[in-house]
Parts: structure tokens; C-alpha cells; sequence
């Protein structure tokens, strides 16, 4: 991300900045103006305070950077848990992680201009010469072309750029000669044969010695790549030939970036994120804000910043009309589908988007950035960290944390563009953070899963490159660095370009003729500086007010129920129950109370843990179930059963005209014009018992669709006591076929698939002619993972907000199965699970009371006899780790 600012000081040799493009690059920093008003939401921070916690990061950056000169340098990157470095072929293969490894020292390079900004001008000098003398760019090491280009070319286009700066102030650097710079040409050269497809898509991968498709390059047989890695090249490029005056480098990236722009789908001016190289045809058709697209918007912006060219704005104002239209849903920000914008493609969110609001900054949106920024605060204070993945509910879907540095760098902006201290209070937690949990005797590791605190042995040289460089600057004052950053733009990789190339050797057309542009309406993308009373209207409490409201939006998604009696014998002073997020796997004491609630734990192989009771083994029955030693799990069985009715209207939208079909009935509705919770709300009027919606998309399945969770409609949904389930089509139809061939069907809504099998068991067969003659006539249907909207509180439904698991297509035959008998009995399983995963698990007493009495009424519940071996318990969650192994393949 970037901060710009206006030209060059008087007396610079080089040219100044011109005036049409000035307007455009002070655009955030205009906003600087609002301090006065927003400095009186929070108390100011002391100037002795600011400076404590600079100091602080300056001390953090020596430990990093230390031990990797220590322990790792000359290698890429710094393994803190092993205090060694990884080289690449040395250590086992992380797969697409590693492509950011070329044998070229990374860290060090990637470090440069960190080094400059934190006022380390000495260490930088040093570094500098390392660099010339150890450095070799000719390996025989296959790289991503996208990491080589933010990382090294950036690094080194960053590192020259301060370089001259210094040289020109007279005291460092009066030896230097552009050797920087002519590294970055020679790498620059090297990436060019990437750029031989016949749409002008670089290949993801080129071999640093061969390059592409010859038999030593062991790469160039690929034919897709992703949006960002094809879209995040013409700011290090152009910087490349406006140094140099080599135009190839600019016009390479130009046409790629030209061609990303032809290619977007026109309806919805959305991009996808995996495109074909050859043909231009997408191939992943969801669209985001996150990994995978997140740059190649931040770098059409910045690139009108930079090179002064009005297309690349026109491109960026389209694109951000679409996302705010499509994308946005305050304060989430989720996947689309580019053909189907109002339909959601993900059930979650990647940290990359947390670069997303300092973007909207730049771009003077104010009011989502502080809406999307809060809301990521609010899941890292939850988890300490940004979980590399969360869903809508803000639950954990992918654990880990590589100490990304997103959400510093739109914290500091936002700092910049309101003067709010409470910026300054976010900072101090991410230091805090970082020093208490990531910090290790070698450096910082990465988080392996940030519900157990465990590390992995990494530490990638972006948290270098980036989170310093964006904490330090938060805290510093202007006479605190020694350079002025306003005349620099950030680049995606917090590499540091000057602004005043927009006005050197331009040889290029800044206007693209060959695009035609959808004509918007203006009044959205004024090119001025935004207008302060508009941003905060005469109230000092105005950015406090948008940010008030999202303060328990985490928590209220994720409710903490404890009863009033248990609640007051904790104040009395006995001992809180322990909580799922402050369990740890090692603690002895922690597994010595989940062996008095009957629970083992089970590892699975995503790194992550499942807890599985076994009743006949809980020793203080009464504290298992009710939580006394478990304050946010409860062992239920949720089981609902009755026969099926439609409802009409179908959709559900309205009061029912048809209450006495349904009454005491499951009622079937259909998915659409409405919220899930204003469908449950009128079937539940009608006297329904419970419902399921199915899907309107015709043919969708659980077999190919992503998971999916009905949400409720952002309100309280207390009211709501029904359980509420979700079917694609193709499950749908079971149901509806059994409707259309017998008079009955009666349906059974369970946590998790029966075994049909063990339950005939405990049937009795027809014992009269007129029994068989029922039992020909009904059809039971067995459905798992009902769905209760009591813990749901997500946005709308119409945009599919958010998606845990209503039928994972392992239960899907179990899960809608046809029985030829009638069910007499109804067993209970002796087994409920939960995951360690952040998510609540608290559901209504009702609810509970009612499962106990089932438990306790039924006499053929028999615990020894329905004991399920582990691999029946592992196979109800293949898709979570299938998900888990889809995510190692993704390029975040």
C-alpha cells in the first residue's frame, strides 16, 4: 500500500512533479487536515509515549534483523526456531511458498530501504555493499515472477531510490554509482521472457538461468496465473525504465495490465482471480478484494499516482464501483461471482483483504475503510492475530498467521488520514502482540494456529520489508525521519519509488486509445482532495460513531452464554470456567478437565484439534453438560422430526396463506427474495416445527458447491426456536421426488448423519396389513447438520454472508436417504463433537432440556452399543480438511 505526497523540495535537481497528477497523489494526504477535528474522539497520545513505542519497534526490527544477519545471511530468509537459514533444495519443499526463495539473500534485499526509514543509515550502507558483493542473480533456481518483482526488483528500485537521496545530501553514500540500479536492469532482463504468450500474460514462473521452456528451465509448460501476479508489475517497471530509460520494461507491464482490463467481465466490471495465459479465459470466476486480485487494484490506483496516466484512474474508479456495489457489505468484504455479482463465491475471508481499507484512504473513501478496519481489530483482539483465513461468522478457517503486515499498513494510513489516536492505541496492540506471542530468541516466528499459539519456523522477509517500516512511521513524527516520505508512493511490498518519475523520460502514451471505458457517474471520484466537513460533519465523534456500533461485532456473532446462578458463584470467587479459546493443548491441567467431562482429543491432520465426548466416561456429569467446566461448549444432541410440507408463498417471504399445512410440520420453502430469518420467522408463525430451504440454483450440489451456512438478518434473533436447514438442489430433490410419489414423507433434522443401518436395529417391523400399507405410504428421511438461527447473527441473506457446514457431501447419502420403514424409536448418539476453532457452540436451554428428556424417555438408547470407531467420527470432517489442502495450493 502507498501513501503519496507532492513533489520534490526546492533546489532538487530533479524535475517537479506536474500539477495534474499533484492533485491525485496529495489526495490521502489532504485529509491529513482532519486532525483537528478527529484528535478530539480519543486522548491525544504523549509525545514521550510515541517516541517510547518508535523506539520499541526500532529494538524489534535489531532483534529480526540481527538474527538474520547472525544466523541466516547470506540464505533467503531466517528459520527463528532453528536459528539457521532456509536455502532452497536444503529444506523440505513448502511448495508455492517457496517460489519466493532464488538464492539472492531476500531478506537482506527486501530490508533496504527499512533500513533508511528507520534512520539506520549506516546499517543501510553496509548492507548496500553486502549486497554488491554477495548477490548473484544467475541462479539455476525456478522463481514466481510476481514475488522476484515485489520483493527483489522492488527492493532493489527501493534501495536505489534512497541511495541517491543520501548521496545527494553529502554525508552517506558518496561512493555510490547506480549499482542498484544496474542490478535491477539485469534482473528486470532476466523476468522479460516471461512475458512471451501470445495475450502478453507473463508466465508465473521463470527459471533465473535458463528462463522459460528451454529443458534446463524446468518451468514454462504452465497456462494459468493469477490477476494480482499478471497485474502487480507496472510500478516497479516503469520505475525500471523512467531510471533507466529502457521503455521495454513499462510497455510489458502496460500491455499485461491492458490486457486484464479487456478481459473483465463487462456486466459486472468485476476481474476473476486465475486467468489463462494463452487464451485469456478465466478460470477461477470468483472475485475479491483479497489474495489472488488484491494488487492489481492497489496498482492501477497508484500507477495514475505515479505515471500521470487518467486511463489508469478511469480503470481503478470502474473497478471500485463494482466492488462497492457488489463486494462490499459493510463491514465484510466478500467474494462475488463475476458472471452472478449478487452471488457469494466464498464462505470466507483471507487476511490479504486488511490492506483493502488503507486503499479506500488513498482513494478518500473514508467511511468503509474505518468500517472494514474495525471489524478486522475486533477479530484480531479475538485471536490476538489476523487468522489467514475467517469466516463471516469470525470463526477460524485457516489457523495460521505469517505475520503479514496488511493490517499495520492500513492502521497507519488510516492514522493519516483522520489524526485519530486511537490508531495510535491499535499500533501499541500489534507490538504488544507481536513482542508476547511471536516474538522467539532468534527473531519473530510465524504462527502455525492462532488458537494454540503455536509457531511455525518462518519468518518471511515481508515482515521486515513491511511491518516495521509501517509501525515506525506510525509513531514517528516528521522530524523523526530524515527524508520527507511524502515524496515517495509505496509499492505493494512497502517499497519506497519517487514521485517525481511521472514527469522522467516519458516516452510512453499516457492515454490508452485502444480501451473503451464504462461511462460512470463523476460525482463518486471527484479528483480533488476530499472535503473534510463531508468526511467528518462538524461532529469530533464522527469517525468514534462508525466505529461504535462494530465494537461487539465479533462477540455478538459468538455468544457467551452462562447461567445467572454460575455467573454469581464466579464473582463469589470460585474458579471461571475455562474458556475454548484460552485452551492449550499441553497444558496438563487443561486435558485433566477434559478427562473429567468424558472428552478426548483427537489431532487431526490440518494441524488442528477435535474434542469427542464419550458420556459413559464423564465423571461430573452435571459440570460437562452444563458447561461449569467448559464455559463455551455444550454436549447436545439437536434432533427435529415430523413430516414435510411446502409452504406457500414457496419463498416464505409473507405470512403464510396455508398455516394449517404446516402447522406441527417441516416446513419446505425455497431460497431467495428474502433473509433466511424473515423465512424462519413466518414459518415458525404458522406453527411450523422447523424448515428447509432449498436452493433455487437448479443442479447446484454439495457434491461441487462450497460450504454454506444459512445467516440471520443482522438483527436479534432470539426469537427464532426452530432449526432451520439448507439443501442444494440436487439434495433438494430427494425430498421433493418422495413428495411427488407418496402421500407422506416425514423427515428427520439431526446434528450429524444417522446410520440408517444401526438404527433398523432398534425398529419394530409392521406387525398388521394396515401398518404395511402406512409404511408404503411415508418415507422417513434422515437429514444432518440442521441449522440453528438463534446462534446465526450474520448479514443478509440474499448475499450468502456466511457458510459453515449445512450438508457436507461425505453425509450427503446418509443425509437425505429413503427408508422403506417407519421409524419407531428415535436414538440418541453417545458422541457429539466440536472443534477447537474459535466457534461457539452455546444453544438454547430449551432446546437442551428438550434432548435430555428424549435421552431419557427412550429406552433403547444403548451407549456401548453405538460407540463409532475414530474414522467414522474423522470422515464428518473431510471437507474441513479438504478445504485445509486446497488452502496449500493457494497462492496467499
Amino acid at each position: 500500500m502507498s501513501e503519496a505526497g507532492g513533489g520534490r523540495g526546492s533546489g532538487s535537481p530533479v524535475p517537479q512533479r506536474a500539477p495534474w497528477s499533484l492533485v491525485a497523489a496529495t489526495a490521502a494526504l489532504c485529509l491529513v487536515s482532519a486532525t483537528s477535528v478527529g484528535t478530539a474522539v480519543a486522548a491525544p497520545m504523549s509525545r514521550e509515549e510515541k517516541q517510547k513505542l518508535g523506539n520499541q519497534v526500532l529494538e524489534m526490527f535489531d532483534h529480526a534483523y540481527g538474527n538474520y544477519m547472525e544466523h541466516a545471511y547470506p540464505a533467503d530468509e531466517l528459520m527463528p526456531l532453528t536459528c539457521r537459514g532456509r536455502v532452497r533444495g536444503q529444506e523440505p519443499s513448502r511448495g508455492d511458498v517457496d517460489d519466493a526463495l532464488g538464492k539472492f539473500s531476500l531478506t537482506l534485499i527486501d530490508s533496504l530501504d527499512t533500513l533508511v526509514v528507520l534512520n539506520k543509515t549506516k546499517e543501510f550502507e553496509e548492507a548496500v555493499r553486502k549486497v554488491l558483493r554477495d548477490v548473484n542473480l544467475d541462479n539455476d533456481v525456478v522463481v514466481s515472477v510476481f514475488e522476484t518483482n515485489i520483493r527483489v526488483l522492488g527492493g532493489l528500485l527501493g534501495g536505489h531510490s534512497l541511495a541517491i537521496m543520501l548521496k545527494e545530501k553529502g554525508e552517506y553514500m558518496q561512493w555510490y554509482n547506480d549499482e542498484l540500479l544496474q542490478m535491477a536492469k539485469q534482473l528486470g532482463y532476466k523476468l522479460l521472457p516471461a512475458f512471451n504468450t501470445t495475450s502478453g500474460l507473463p508466465y508465473p514462473r521463470i527459471n533465473l538461468k535458463f528462463g522459460i521452456r528451454k529443458p534446463e528451465a524446468r518451468t514454462g509448460t504452465e497456462t494459468d496465473t493469477c490477476t494480482a501476479c499478471a497485474g502487480t508489475l507496472i510500478l516497479e517497471f516503469a520505475a525500471l525504465s523512467r531510471f533507466t530509460g529502457a521503455t521495454i520494461f513499462e510497455e510489458y507491464a502496460r500491455k499485461a495490465l491492458d490486457f486484464l482490463w479487456e478481459k473483465r467481465q463487462r456486466s459486472s466490471n468485476l476481474v476473476g482471480v486465475t486467468i489463462n495465459i494463452h487464451t485469456g479465459d478465466w478460470v477461477r470466476k470468483d472475485s475479491g478484494v483479497g489474495a489472488g486480485i488484491d494488487s492489481y487494484y492497489e496498482y492501477l490506483l497508484k500507477a495514475y499516482v505515479l505515471l500521470g496516466d487518467d486511463s489508469f484512474l478511469e480503470r481503478f474508479n470502474t473497478h471500485y464501483d463494482a466492488i462497492m456495489r457488489y463486494i462490499s457489505q459493510p463491514p465484510l468484504l466478500l467474494d462475488v461471482h463475476i458472471h452472478k455479482p449478487m452471488l457469494n463465491a466464498r464462505t470466507w475471508m483471507d487476511a490479504l483483504l486488511a490492506f483493502f481499507p488503507g486503499l479506500q484512504v488513498l482513494k478518500g473513501d473514508i467511511r468503509p475503510a474505518i468500517e472494514t478496519h474495525e471489524m478486522l481489530y475486533q477479530v484480531i483482539k479475538k485471536h490476538n492475530f489476523l487468522p489467514e483465513a475467517f469466516t463471516t461468522d469470525f470463526r477460524v478457517h485457516w489457523a495460521q498467521h505469517p505475520l503479514r503486515p496488511e493490517f499495520a499498513e492500513s492502521t497507519y494510513f488510516l492514522y493519516k488520514a483522520t489524526g485519530d489516536p486511537y490508531y495510535l492505541e491499535v499500533g501499541k496492540t500489534l507490538i504488544e502482540n507481536l513482542n508476547k506471542y511471536a516474538r522467539v530468541p532468534c527473531g519473530f516466528a510465524a504462527m502455525k494456529d492462532v488458537r494454540t499459539g503455536s509457531h511455525e519456523d518462518r519468518m518471511d522477509s515481508f515482515f521486515l520489508a513491511e511491518m516495521f517500516k509501517y509501525l515506525y512511521l506510525l509513531f514517528a513524527d516528521k522530524e523523526d525521519i530524515i527524508f520527507d516520505i511524502e515524496d515517495y508512493i509505496f509499492t505493494t511490498e512497502a517499497h519506497l519509488l519517487p514521485l517525481w518519475l511521472s514527469t522522467t523520460n516519458q516516452s510512453i502514451s499516457k492515454k490508452n486509445t485502444t480501451s473503451e471505458y464504462t461511462e460512470l457517474d463523476d460525482s463518486n471520484f471527484d479528483w480533488t482532495c476530499p472535503n473534510t466537513q463531508i468526511l467528518f460533519p462538524n461532529d469530533p465523534l464522527y469517525a468514534q460513531s462508525i466505529r461504535e456500533p462494530l465494537k461487539n461485532v465479533v462477540d455478538k456473532s459468538c455468544p457467551r452464554g452462562i447461567s445467572r446462578v454460575r455467573e454469581e458463584s464466579f464473582r463469589s470467587g470460585a474458579k471461571p470456567p475455562l474458556r475454548a479459546r484460552d485452551f492449550m493443548a499441553t497444558n496438563p491441567e487443561h486435558l485433566e478437565i477434559l478427562k473429567k467431562m468424558g472428552v478426548s482429543l483427537i489431532h487431526l491432520k490440518d494441524g488442528r484439534v477435535q474434542l469427542v465426548q464419550h458420556a459413559i466416561q464423564v465423571r461430573l456429569f452435571h459440570d460437562s453438560k452444563e458447561g461449569g467446566y467448559w464455559s463455551d461448549m455444550r454436549f447436545i444432541s439437536l434432533q427435529t422430526r415430523g413430516f414435510v410440507a411446502s409452504s406457500k408463498p414457496y419463498n416464505g417471504c409473507s405470512e403464510l396463506t396455508n398455516p394449517e399445512a404446516v402447522m406441527g410440520k417441516i416446513a419446505l420453502i425455497q431460497r431467495g427474495q428474502c433473509m433466511f430469518a424473515e423465512k424462519a420467522r413466518n414459518i415458525q408463525n404458522a406453527g411450523a416445527i422447523g424448515g428447509i430451504v432449498i436452493d433455487d440454483n437448479e443442479g447446484s450440489s454439495s457434491d461441487t458447491a462450497p460450504l454454506f451456512q444459512m445467516a440471520g438478518d443482522g438483527k436479534d434473533t432470539d426469537d427464532i426456536k426452530i432449526p432451520m436447514l439448507f439443501l442444494f438442489s440436487k439434495e433438494g430433490s430427494i425430498i421433493l421426488d418422495a413428495i411427488r410419489e407418496y402421500e407422506e414423507v416425514e423427515v428427520l433434522l439431526s446434528d450429524k448423519a444417522k446410520d440408517r443401518d444401526l438404527e433398523m436395529e432398534n425398529e419394530e417391523q409392521p406387525s398388521s396389513e394396515n401398518d404395511s400399507q402406512n409404511q408404503s405410504a411415508e418415507q422417513i428421511i434422515s437429514i444432518s447438520q440442521a441449522v440453528d438461527l438463534v446462534d446465526q447473527e450474520s448479514p443478509e441473506e440474499s448475499s450468502l454472508n456466511s457458510h459453515p457446514e449445512s450438508l457436507s457431501p461425505a453425509d450427503s447419502d446418509n443425509a437425505a436417504s429413503l427408508s422403506p420403514s417407519e421409524q419407531t424409536s428415535n436414538p440418541t448418539e453417545d458422541r457429539e463433537t466440536t472443534s477447537l476453532d474459535g466457534e461457539c457452540t452455546d444453544l438454547d436451554n430449551q432446546l437442551q432440556e428438550q434432548s435430555e428428556t428424549e435421552e431419557d424417555s427412550n429406552p433403547n438408547v444403548s451407549w456401548g452399543k453405538k460407540v463409532q470407531p475414530i474414522d467414522s467420527i474423522l470422515a464428518d470432517w473431510n471437507e474441513d480438511i479438504e478445504a485445509f489442502e486446497m488452502m496449500e495450493k493457494d497462492e496467499l
